[in-house]
């Protein structure tokens, strides 16, 4: 019986010394696992930190566009209006110049031998024309034929016929 006995407490503290081996490994384990709960809560913290940031950059920047394209907007709005106002001051000198006819002009000085628009002498191959407008005395170059009633200097036919320049 001391024998067994001996056996028995042999085999208990042996299954002893085995629970404190895996008590310890256990503990072990456990703090490993509290170290690194702790290092997912410090992550956790500042992802949502780092999220909390991002959102409320995310929120001033939409701040930030939506102001600025509300000044755009009046910018758009303010430079409609102003091209209105000149078209409506356009239409308006566009009406007061309607009625305003074109000045005659003046008519040259009569020299006799020369061109009064190129100042040209008149001779056997360069004729002289009266215009039939201003009667200043031109030469066949200053001058342009109107059909039956005769011709004109360039200047006199260039302003009762804009559109032929």
């Amino acid at each position: 019986l001391p024998q067994r006995l001996a056996t028995l407490a042999a085999a208990a503290r042996e299954e002893a010394w085995q629970s404190r081996q895996q008590l310890q490994a256990q503990r072990q384990e456990v703090a490993r696992l509290q170290e690194q709960l702790s290092r997912a809560r410090q992550d956790g913290e500042r992802w949502a930190s780092a999220l909390q940031r991002a959102q409320r950059e995310a929120l001033e920047r939409e701040a930030t566009r939506g102001a600025e394209q509300a000044r755009q907007q009046e910018l758009i709005r303010d430079m409609k209006e102003r091209l209105l106002e000149l078209l409506r001051e356009k239409d308006a000198l566009w009406q007061k110049t309607e009625g305003i006819d074109t000045p005659m002009p003046s008519p040259a000085p009569r020299d006799a031998g020369l061109c009064t628009r190129c100042r040209k002498d008149f001779r056997l191959l360069s004729r002289r024309y009266n215009c039939r407008l201003c009667q200043g005395k031109v030469c066949h170059a200053c001058s342009v034929d109107v059909g039956r009633q005769g011709r004109c200097c360039l200047l006199c036919y260039q302003q009762r016929h804009p559109q032929a320049t």
